[in-house]
């Protein structure tokens, strides 16, 4: 008995057991706490110059530099959003006046949406109702809000999850900065004893497509914003610098900026302005999409050096799986993948080519 249990198949085998079962715990524990970390570290990547400057202006004191990196990058990250939270409740109060004004003035809805299919209809429906007592726009919208009470609270959850998430990013981050470098040196160490020098080869697709990610997405943001910007202010729409930048904001996201857009070009027509309407829809679906459908993944693809269709599903397919996160995760798994592709493909050309001939004597 003591000769099978000091067997050495079998203490690798209860190790392994034992190990693996650690880390499922391990990974049990953690998961609440991964997308806080990853954005963390997505932030904590890309920012990193940045700090290592601050650190020698800080005297190489890493404590106080990471304190002043994590609260600059934070303030740099909620303030806006605060801003934009604040400003978007102003302005949905105003569009509710103005809506609550037209409708008690009899403003009649253009012929060319009276016309549209079932949507048509309930508009014209709605629209007498809301001309004949201009306080059952209210009442219609209170009971919408009474009917939904449990998604209300289901957003109102979500909200509550989100910003404890974005207080563990924060307290995350500030760990991140002070002692990131040692931890990615140590986890690359761990990584080269099971895959051996090729892992540098992955770290640097990693960094490339984070890099590339990051780049294109705010670039392709800021010039959405632009572009909107410009068409916003052009059609006289109320408050085109903080419609621009809520679509900045938008623009990170693929393909959400156009709900924003759209509802604009909307409003306008409900509004009488019909020729400005229409001409910032076009101006949006031909010029400001273009942005998500093809300068969005070229500017991920030269980046990172891989193909454009590629990027397109990474960033899609991320964001499916993933949620937000998944506009990073997605290209950088793929990337990876593209990565262990090229080298096993380079490794067979190798194995394949015939050894050199001796030299001659």
């Amino acid at each position: 008995m003591e000769d099978f249990v000091s067997a050495p198949w079998l203490r690798r085998l209860l190790t392994a057991t034992l190990l693996a079962g650690l880390g499922l715990l391990g990974a049990r524990v953690i998961q609440p706490f991964i997308i806080p970390l990853v954005w963390a570290a997505i932030l904590g990547y890309v920012t990193w110059s940045s700090y290592q400057r601050l650190l020698q202006r800080c005297g190489g004191r890493v404590t106080l530099a990471s304190l002043l990196m994590t609260a600059v990058v934070s303030i740099a990250v909620i303030a806006p959003l605060v801003w934009l939270a604040v400003m978007l409740r102003i302005e949905l109060l105003r569009a509710y006046e103005d809506l609550q004004s037209m409708l008690a003035a009899g403003a009649q809805l253009p012929p060319a949406i009276l016309k549209l299919p079932w949507i048509g209809e309930q508009l014209r429906d709605l629209a007498a109702r809301f001309a004949g007592d201009p306080h059952a726009l209210g009442e219609e919208l209170r009971r919408l809000a009474d009917h939904s009470f449990n998604n209300v609270a289901h957003v109102a959850s979500s909200i509550s999850r989100n910003l404890v998430k974005l207080a563990f990013t924060v307290l995350t981050l500030f760990f991140v900065y002070r002692g990131g470098a040692r931890l990615a040196a140590q986890v690359a160490r761990a990584l080269e004893l099971v895959l051996g020098a090729r892992v540098h080869n992955y770290f640097d697709a990693i960094g490339r497509t984070v890099k590339a990610v990051v780049s294109g997405m705010v670039l392709a943001a800021a010039l959405q914003g632009i572009l909107a910007g410009l068409g916003y202010w052009l059609a006289g729409s109320r408050a085109p610098v903080f419609l621009a930048c809520l679509t900045i904001v938008l623009g990170i996201v693929p393909f959400a900026a156009p709900t924003l857009w759209g509802g604009v070009s909307l409003w306008l027509i409900l509004d009488g302005h019909t020729v400005a309407g229409v001409a910032l829809g076009i101006w949006g679906a031909l010029v400001i999409g273009w942005i998500d459908h093809f300068v969005r993944p070229f500017l991920i693809s030269r980046e990172a050096q891989i193909p454009f269709l590629l990027v397109l599903f990474g960033v899609l397919g991320g964001l499916a799986a993933f949620g937000l996160v998944g506009l990073f995760a997605g290209p950088v798994i793929l990337a990876v993948l593209l990565a262990v592709w090229r080298e096993w493909l380079s490794e067979s050309h190798q194995l394949d080519q015939p050894p050199p001939d001796p030299p001659s004597r």
